[in-house]
């Protein structure tokens, strides 16, 4: 079996919600923006209080190199830009937008030809639609991606591994999503000429692993590799020495021994950002444990108040 060296094996939780399909929510009533959800330089705000936004709107640039664009969620109109208070106790900039239940969209669909963009229009794609790490630490992703010499990039692994006890949004999102999942990874591999791409995931996933080795089973430069189900299987340092026998020290990155790493919902968010210029306006996510009534996997509007909207909902869904 595939793993790395030590870890643990807490209770996983998973059976609360493993087998719940992923509901969508709507947007609370006022959805605030925080300009720093990301690793890097706090967004600048480019909208005034009173104008109109849509879904899609631009409502902050990047401010930096490493930092990422902000669409809105919602449309309606901005009522405050103002100090508030972040999960860490923090106050910092935000926009604070009136949700008018509307969801009027600036995004227009449409699909672009992989075939015939460049590497560094696919790069800059990601950028625009604002697109971060979806598995937590929120890095930029155009800014991963966007690598000085893609020849020397060897694996690009996805991290489907969701070693976490009771998380199943990754899992559900395999499920759900399989075939656009594969097709981003084969976006990305159309970036780096000389890398393969590996799933990882735990074998307590077994539907997972199925439809997935389904979907690969003619693909000559993707491969599903199955790993123990332990803890940390899913940390990048973990995964990286498991699927390629590489490992890392304190000092360094999955770029230094050739590798990219992206969790599930990233590689989404790539896919779409990339093929359809679609922003990035939503995350899923699993709520559970012993103490909640319902437990769940939902995709809710980024900006959306916890306390008021997805507490609540988990009495309704």
């Amino acid at each position: 079996m595939i793993t790395f060296r030590g870890g643990v094996h807490p209770y996983d939780g998973k059976e609360y919600t493993k087998d719940k399909q992923i509901e969508k929510l709507e947007a609370s009533q006022e959805v605030v923006f925080l300009m720093k959800q990301h690793i890097g330089a706090p967004s600048i705000p480019v909208v005034k209080v009173k104008d109109e936004v849509h879904v899609g709107t631009l409502i902050a640039q990047a401010g930096g190199y490493v930092s990422a664009n902000i669409m809105s969620s919602v449309s309606g109109v901005v009522k405050r830009i103002e100090k508030r208070q972040d999960a860490s106790g923090h106050y910092q900039d935000a926009v604070v937008i009136e949700n008018d239940g509307n969801y009027t969209s600036d995004y227009e669909a449409h699909e672009n030809n992989i075939d015939t963009l460049t590497f560094e229009e696919k790069i800059e794609k990601v950028k625009n639609a604002g697109v971060v790490g979806l598995g937590g630490a929120g890095f930029p992703t155009h800014v991963k991606l966007n690598v000085k010499e893609p020849e020397k990039i060897e694996y690009v692994i996805v991290n489907g591994a969701e070693c976490e006890p009771y998380l199943t949004s990754d899992y559900r999102l395999m499920l759900e999503r399989s075939k656009e999942l594969i097709e981003g990874l084969k976006i990305m591999l159309t970036l780096y000429p000389h890398a393969v791409g590996y799933v990882g995931i735990e074998d307590n996933k077994k539907e997972a692993i199925h439809t997935l080795e389904k979907l690969c089973a003619h693909e000559e430069r993707i491969s599903i590799k199955v790993l123990k189900t332990k803890y940390p299987q899913g940390g990048e340092r973990m995964l990286i020495e498991a699927l390629t026998g590489r490992r890392l020290n304190s000092k360094m990155l999955p770029l230094d021994v050739g590798c990219i790493v992206d969790n599930v919902a990233t590689v989404l968010a790539i896919r779409d950002a990339i093929k359809y210029d679609r922003p990035l306006i939503s995350t899923v996510m699993t709520l559970t444990g012993e103490g909640v009534n319902t437990p769940c996997n939902v995709e809710v509007p980024v900006g959306t108040d916890f306390q008021k909207k997805v507490w609540n909902a988990l009495l309704d869904i």
